[in-house]
């Protein structure tokens, strides 16, 4: 009986493991030849901010490499960066961006707007949001970079970090405070998600993000700001998608994830200037 119980206890583990490898691979474009359920992924979307760790850390490497060996201007770095966090993601996220730009744009009843936003043709409306986000991402991040107030420390490129498990706060956010459809993509990470594993998936960012603040000497307002840009975006594509659609969907999700990066690294500027 003891051995059975060890043996179980063994494939629990295991199977928690390969449910993560199986959620890095659905999230990013890294090759992961692992093959689990949606659903068992789902079980763990409070760990998603760790994946955002490993994906910002590549982009503080590359904000390295371009600023301090490639004499890259900033902006160029910056557009650099995003790219690259935009692209590790399989631009998975920013489909469901410019499919939500579509819908929130269009009149009518909400099964009309969903309809638009699972319609495979670009309007007007994704476009639009495309560019608001990806523009004021940019430089919001050369802002950064470049700020005379931080005297172009090295250790302001961590923030890079921050702003990308900001990305993922604003997703979870969007998940607690959000009815998911019937069904679709986002159903199971909604439904696994609650406010004890929301306050989970919270703990890790904010410990990160703290230890980075403190390590190069900046503010720990860097860090709470950056926490908290996340945490307002998710409540805002919340809110909206309510309005329009009354539930949430997989494109709902990967816009607040777009959107939530974007106000991490706005409030992360903000803090910058204040503190």
């Amino acid at each position: 009986m003891e051995e059975k119980f060890e043996d179980n206890k063994f494939k629990e583990e295991k199977s928690y493991f390969k449910s993560f490898l199986g959620l890095l691979s659905f999230s990013t474009i890294i090759p992961i030849n692992v093959h689990t359920t949606i659903n068992d992924m789902a079980k763990l979307t409070w760990l998603w901010p760790i994946i955002s760790i490993f994906t910002g850390i590549i982009g503080v490497i590359i904000a390295y490499l371009t600023t301090n060996i490639l004499n890259f201007n900033p902006i160029l770095t910056a557009a650099i960066v995003y790219g690259f966090l935009i692209w590790i993601n399989g631009f998975n996220h920013l489909d469901g961006l410019m499919d939500f730009g579509d819908a929130i744009m269009a009149h009518g009843t909400p099964e009309k707007k969903i309809a638009i936003m699972k319609d495979l043709n670009v309007g007007t409306g994704a476009i639009a949001l495309f560019f608001i986000i990806s523009m004021i991402t940019v430089f919001s991040i050369y802002n950064i970079l470049s700020n005379p107030i931080i005297n172009h420390s090295f250790g302001i490129i961590f923030t890079i970090i921050i702003g990308e498990m900001g990305g993922k706060i604003g997703l979870l956010t969007t998940c607690l405070s959000s009815k998911s459809a019937n069904d679709g993509l986002g159903k199971p990470f909604i439904e696994n998600i609650n406010p004890i594993k929301y306050l989970l998936s919270l703990i890790i960012p904010l410990i990160v993000s703290v230890t980075i603040t403190y390590i190069f000497g900046f503010s720990i307002y860097l860090a709470i700001f950056g926490i908290l840009g996340g945490i307002l975006a998710g409540g805002l594509v919340s809110y909206t998608a309510k309005k329009h659609f009354k539930i949430a969907n997989g494109d709902v999700l990967g816009a607040s994830n777009e959107i939530g990066r974007m106000f991490s690294f706005i409030f992360i500027l903000i803090a910058i200037n204040l503190f």
